[in-house]
């Protein structure tokens, strides 16, 4: 008995010291954020200082930050929705009608380095007319989004029982149906998981906007350079700005935390 208690606190004490390891950076960020310069590049006031909300109120005054979320937004919305729109079935097809030579080609898309398609996705959309517009980055962030929601349905849908849609056929459903009225409404946790990963990996996809943004559609990763010059880094501007990058994706990601561990073990076994 004692030494199962003695192995309990233990784990627990493990436990709690791998979360402050991991931890640390975030914390250090966010007490970052409501400190001075001086405060920062100083050694005292590590734990305890005076706070201040200096950082927050000239990112968003100084820096327009807001427009700068509305533009994130707005592009991590359209590439996850166009991608479900697109994804949801190619990856359904994959899965009932054995494409495994598409999925091996989506494979590919996916493992591709995403700067290999900048040059060519730049001349293309300058030859368009497109660069400094919503649809080029929603178009480049489908690049990584779609492949990335295709894989992770295709073994969800494997997973899916086929007696289910079996007897939707019966009762005289199309294959159109059973996917849209039948498939879709059981994936819900799978959908959940790709949605909400896929809207992760856009909204700080940095490589993309930093060469088809302009002024009029800069997202929040390329924003934080306006905290960076030549002379000197403006910490407690550049905590203050990672911590508004974070707090949408921290927010949404623990609401919808028991559908994305349910929907990553889902397609694990095959039933």
């Amino acid at each position: 008995m004692r030494k199962k208690r003695a192995f309990h606190y233990f784990a627990v004490g493990l436990i709690c010291v791998v979360l402050l390891l991991f931890s640390f950076p975030f914390l250090w960020m966010l007490s970052a954020s409501f400190k001075t310069q001086a405060q920062i590049m100083g050694n005292t006031g590590l734990i305890f200082f005076e706070p201040t909300f200096r950082n927050y109120v000239n990112v968003f005054k100084e820096h327009n930050f807001l427009k700068y979320i509305i533009n994130s937004f707005v592009v991590a919305a359209g590439a996850t929705v166009f991608s479900l729109l697109l994804g949801l079935p190619a990856a359904y097809a994959i899965a009932r009608y054995h494409m495994q030579r598409l999925g091996m080609v989506i494979l590919i898309a996916r493992i591709i380095p995403g700067i290999t398609f900048l040059i060519p996705w730049f001349i293309l959309f300058s030859m368009a007319g497109m660069v400094d517009t919503y649809a080029a980055l929603i178009l480049s962030h489908m690049l990584v989004v779609l492949p990335f929601i295709v894989w992770i349905m295709i073994a969800y849908f494997e997973a899916l029982p086929r007696e289910i849609e079996e007897s939707g056929l019966i009762d005289g459903c199309t294959v159109n149906r059973v996917f849209l009225h039948i498939v879709l409404p059981i994936s819900g946790p799978g959908i959940t998981t790709s949605s909400l990963l896929s809207f992760i990996f856009s909204w700080n996809n940095f490589m993309f906007s930093i060469i088809l943004a302009g002024d009029r559609t800069k997202t929040l990763p390329i924003a934080v350079f306006n905290f960076l010059s030549y002379s000197e880094i403006n910490w407690g501007g550049l905590m203050a700005a990672a911590c508004i990058i974070t707090l949408p994706v921290l927010a949404i990601s623990l609401m919808t935390q028991r559908y994305v561990v349910s929907g990553l073990s889902a397609g694990a076994v095959k039933g």
